[in-house]
């Protein structure tokens, strides 16, 4: 039985631990956080999509998680599937990175194949991680060990697309690394899309998110002045995706969130500034304007509480979903977070429901999930969907409410304000 050892088990690791195992490799997960490891080895899961019946379905099939670099030396293939978050410049923070590369090289064997999944800018792959990797275990990449890209591109929720059904992109270091990479991901992906090296499947990555941040850049930008105008966008988009070529709809929102879209378009944008001396600028405007729409919203709440004669100050604002996707608990880099400092910070007196989330914790304040949903809507001065989760009936809330402000378009009604 070929070993597979997994650095990093979170959104992205855990999923390809339940893809490997059901694909007959014997996996071992490595992580730091040692509570992690034992909620895993206990049964617990931490992500939204793998249930702990899941886990625990893949303990009984072998599976364990480890704090123990050592478990590496038996490893026939390593995958990277640690967090790479904004650094203080704007650049990716490779410090997850280099150092499980620099566990991997500690203990490292002849013919591994070694695989970075985590999102960062095109050169990583080897101007960071082989470096590290042959400078400590002393062995060669191409000769002795071989070493690949491949971007994660996991969806938390999507009850469509998963780790089988989503083509993976693999690029190696070398033609062999990247046979092997996609021999590798073969055994349980259904398509594999071999790229020309290292640097595209990076890039891949980066325009991939790219691309949606510059559109939803655009409607968020629409939405402002649509507003200003009186025109529905949401009409408008309705409209616009009738033709069946040459256009995809994208929607307007308090923000985005997770860890793609207001992430990975930096490490573009920083790796062309640093490297070519001249800004991205579709992605710097773009980041301009998807940063600012909590505060927009946050103006948007104050002109409605003014129509009814109302401060911000001390009215009563709820916040309905405050993850970043909808029916999932995943709140990283949510915009509702934002919003809640900026109602806060003008006085509001701000509650918030979310089915997935009890507490909720702000950078000055923590807060508890309303316990009595209706009660709390029909005392509120004004409601607010910031995400729609599948639970909510937003046109009843909505109905309940003394005013509603629906940032995503769900709801429709005489008390319906629509971003």
């Amino acid at each position: 039985m070929s070993i597979l050892v997994v650095v990093g088990l979170g959104y992205v690791g855990l999923p390809l631990v339940q893809a490997a195992v059901r694909a007959g490799y014997g996996v071992v997960g490595l992580d730091v956080n040692e509570r992690v490891v034992a909620d895993l080895n206990a049964g617990r899961s931490h992500v939204d999509d793998l249930s702990d019946d899941a886990i625990g379905a893949l303990l009984a099939e072998g599976f364990k998680a480890s704090t123990d670099e050592s478990v590496i030396k038996a490893a026939d293939v390593v995958v990277v599937c640690v967090p790479t978050p904004l650094s203080a410049d704007g650049g990716p923070d490779l410090g997850a990175v280099t150092g499980a590369t620099q566990a991997i090289a500690r203990n490292l064997r002849p013919g591994t194949l070694v695989v970075l999944e985590s999102t960062t800018y095109p050169g990583t792959t080897e101007e960071v991680v082989q470096p590290i990797l042959e400078s400590i275990s002393g062995l060669r990449a191409g000769t002795d060990f071989h070493l690949a890209f491949s971007p994660e591109r996991i969806d938390p929720g999507n009850p469509v697309y998963g780790m089988h059904n989503t083509p993976k992109v693999v690029g190696g270091s070398t033609p062999e690394a990247t046979t092997l990479a996609a021999d590798f991901y073969g055994k349980f992906v259904e398509t594999v899309v071999v790229a020309k090296g290292t640097r595209e499947a990076e890039a891949a990555k980066l325009l991939e998110n790219t691309y949606r941040h510059i559109n939803i850049a655009l409607v968020n930008e629409m939405a402002r002045f649509c507003h200003e105008l009186g025109i529905d966008l949401w009409d408008v988009i309705g409209l616009a995706k009738t033709k069946p070529f040459g256009f995809q709809a994208f929607y307007p929102g308090p923000g985005v969130g997770g860890h793609c879209i207001p992430i990975d378009p930096n490490y573009l944008s920083h790796n062309v500034r640093s490297r070519l001396g001249y800004p991205f600028r579709f992605v710097e405007l773009a980041q301009e304007i998807n940063a600012t729409m909590p505060t927009y919203v946050a103006r948007r709440i104050q002109d409605l509480l003014n129509e009814d004669s109302k401060s911000l100050r001390g009215s009563t604002v709820l916040l309905l979903g405050v993850t970043y996707k909808p029916d999932i608990a995943d709140q990283r880099e949510s915009p509702a977070r934002p919003l809640g400092e900026a109602l806060l910070a003008q006085g509001a007196h701000l509650t918030f429901h979310d089915p997935a989330v009890e507490e909720w914790q702000l950078a000055s304040t923590s807060l508890t999930r309303v316990a009595d949903l209706d009660r709390a809507v029909a005392e509120a001065d004004l409601v607010v969907l910031v995400q729609n989760h599948r639970a909510y009936d937003v046109n009843a809330l909505a109905q309940a409410s003394r005013r509603f402000f629906d940032t995503r378009g769900a709801a429709t009604g005489d008390k319906v304000h629509r971003l």
